[in-house]
């Protein structure tokens, strides 16, 4: 067997390998992260928030995505509304009353439209008014 002729097969070979590996079509592993929200992350506010938004890079589901906000003894102080906006599904919201000074710990948890989840947390403080 000629020597080039063998190479010539290998280098084909792995080519024709290549190119059905390289062209097949996979699909998406997206997940939603977060974008920003309301109060900022770590933020410290002078009045307290009506609620907390985060606006995420992606589309969620709302039946499996949720949000709570717990005070500095765990305890939880959001309105228990948590859900993902009606009008826009890449923001989740939840209401709150008027809460006193002291800080506040943020739970996520966010289902993408095409079911991956991600889950986070944040704090942000209100100040004591002066």
């Amino acid at each position: 067997m000629n020597p080039r002729t063998c190479r010539f097969s290998t280098g084909a070979y792995f080519l024709l390998v290549g190119l059905l590996l390289g062209g097949t079509p996979t699909p998406g592993w997206a997940h939603a992260f977060p974008d920003h929200s309301e109060p900022r992350v770590g933020s410290a506010q002078k009045t307290p928030p009506a609620g907390v938004r985060i606006w995420f890079d992606s589309g969620l589901e709302p039946a499996f995505s949720t949000l709570h906000v717990m005070n500095s003894d765990n305890q939880p102080v959001d309105k228990g509304d948590g859900h993902v906006d009606a009008q826009d599904n890449t923001i989740l919201e939840v209401s709150l009353p008027s809460l006193p000074a002291g800080k506040y710990h943020v739970y996520w948890v966010a289902v993408s439209v095409d079911t991956h989840r991600t889950e986070g947390d944040f704090s942000f403080t209100i100040e004591p008014s002066q």
